[in-house]
């Protein structure tokens, strides 16, 4: 059975009905579901288009997608910043791809990442959706060690259909995030 398939595959066979269970949703259409997710690389020393570009190069081999270079709107005198310069790079993810990144983040990457004691879980937005914080790209294993010019940090938004954010937790909980015990 392909990776995609695994977590979508738990998602419909034991994260549903425990949810619904736990939850008591009368109708299927109640019950939380992942949207999509973005993630999003910005890129601070923007002045070199070469950077990125490398930045672009290495969400493309972390997501399997050709990232869009977004560009700032406005001018802000305080961070040195024009109208119209690039400043980052962004992928969206859907259906099969996400449930292959959501598993790679999950079993793979996270792991990988040093003193990891479990993510945060007051990242949520109030509204459902989770924010994770990435160091550097390292932790993906496509990325090669020798092959990148610097450490980018990233930031991956899991976008569900959750009403709040305890149900978002449930969810996310159930589908394997290893949140952290401490509640700060």
């Amino acid at each position: 059975m392909s990776n995609q398939a695994r977590l979508f595959k738990k998602y419909n066979d034991e994260v549903k009905p425990a949810l619904q269970e736990k939850r008591k949703y009368t109708n299927v259409h109640q019950i939380p579901a992942l949207t999509k997710i973005v993630i999003n690389m910005g890129v601070s020393a923007s002045l070199e288009k070469a950077a990125v570009d490398d930045a672009a190069r290495d969400l493309a081999m972390i997501t399997g997608r050709k990232p869009v270079i977004a560009k700032s709107r406005k001018s802000i005198a305080n961070f040195k910043l024009r109208e119209g310069r690039l400043i980052g790079t962004k992928v969206t993810l859907r259906g099969d791809r996400m449930w292959a990144f959501l598993d790679r983040l999950l079993s793979t990457a996270l792991p990988r990442v040093r003193d990891f004691r479990g993510v945060s879980p007051n990242a949520f937005d109030g509204r459902g959706n989770y924010t994770l914080g990435l160091r550097d790209q390292l932790i993906f294993p496509e990325i090669e060690y020798d092959k990148i010019d610097k450490l980018r940090g990233m930031e991956v938004t899991i976008v569900t259909t959750a009403k709040d954010d305890d149900q978002a937790r449930a969810l996310l909980q159930l589908l394997g995030m290893p949140f952290s015990k401490k509640e700060a």
